[in-house]
């Protein structure tokens, strides 16, 4: 697959651009993974090919997971460069933090005209790290957001804990709910401790085109459900040009891919993945299934009107 690679010293970003060789003038900017040129973001590529887009790839650092104070501006640069090679339709597609992520862009670029969120978040998070620090996984940033604006952090939900509490109370959820890794109970404390503020939450309101967020009732990560019947709620009392479209399920767990997709991630095994990560996959595995395979087609042809 033909790509050219983007670093954040020669080019203000850092992705990487796979061309459709079909010409089209729609390009998603996808952020899937630590990596834009890993596996994960190949494969999501070629299935945003299969909808007859370019795929732009980022990341925070060429392998990085960790989001703290990424300068929402990266995405202006990567959307002139598509601009000049064609492309006038521009849409972003992120999941879990990312999600979030391409939420929150989207409500300062009005050039995005379409805005696919898999269990997001409907208020800006707390910076965290993956540096490994002091054997843990992951950690808060020390009064950091996951997001900045000329210069500026956007106003976050601090975490309810600190470092090291922070990744013992993630290891201790997952334990007693028996996933690989469960941290509901986390945001829902950190929620209680600190009620969001207006200055958190996301500003769906001033996004544009459609927008489609999509989560499942079983997920652990966080509360998604609640999250985006929120968003929803915020815009039918509020003015707004934009197509909010809530997929909501009952299963899914936080891996609410279409199916094709996680299966180009994963040729072999994609369902047993899901299964081993969460419990709900291995209780409700078709149910699961079925989800993932509803959102493929939805997705699909929201695409193709697009």
């Amino acid at each position: 697959m033909n790509k050219r690679v983007f670093t954040l010293e020669q080019d203000g970003f850092v992705g990487a651009y796979y061309p459709n060789p079909s010409g089209e003038r729609r390009a998603m900017i996808a952020m899937f993974g630590d990596s834009s040129e890993d596996r994960m973001a190949v494969s999501g590529a070629k299935w945003i090919h299969r909808q007859g887009c370019h795929c732009l790839a980022m990341s925070p650092a060429k392998k990085d997971y960790g989001h703290h104070n990424y300068p929402l501006e990266r995405f202006c640069r990567a959307i002139d460069f598509l601009n000049k090679q064609g492309c006038d339709q521009i849409g972003m597609i992120g999941a879990s933090t990312t999600g979030m992520l391409a939420l929150t862009a989207a409500s300062y670029i009005p050039q995005i005209s379409l805005t696919v969120a898999f269990s997001p978040s409907d208020f800006v998070m707390e910076g965290f790290y993956r540096d490994g620090k002091d054997g843990m996984r992951e950690r808060p940033g020390d009064g950091e957001s996951t997001v900045s604006w000329q210069g500026k952090p956007l106003p976050y939900l601090p975490y309810a804990y600190r470092h090291p509490e922070y990744w013992r109370k993630i290891e201790e959820e997952s334990k007693e709910r028996g996933d690989k890794i469960a941290s509901r109970s986390l945001f829902d404390e950190s929620e209680r401790r600190h009620p969001i503020r207006e200055e958190e939450k996301i500003k769906v309101e001033r996004i544009q085109g459609k927008v489609i967020c999509v989560g499942a009732e079983d997920d652990v990560l966080w509360d998604t459900c609640k999250y985006i019947r929120r968003m929803e709620a915020r815009l039918r009392k509020t003015p707004h040009e934009c197509t909010f479209e809530p997929w909501i399920y009952t299963h899914g767990t936080h891996f609410v891919f279409p199916q094709s997709m996680l299966k180009n991630m994963l040729p072999i095994g994609s369902d047993l993945l899901v299964r081993f990560m969460f419990k709900a996959g291995r209780e409700y595995s078709k149910e699961c299934r079925q989800t993932r395979l509803d959102i493929d087609q939805r997705l699909q042809r929201a695409l193709q009107n697009w």
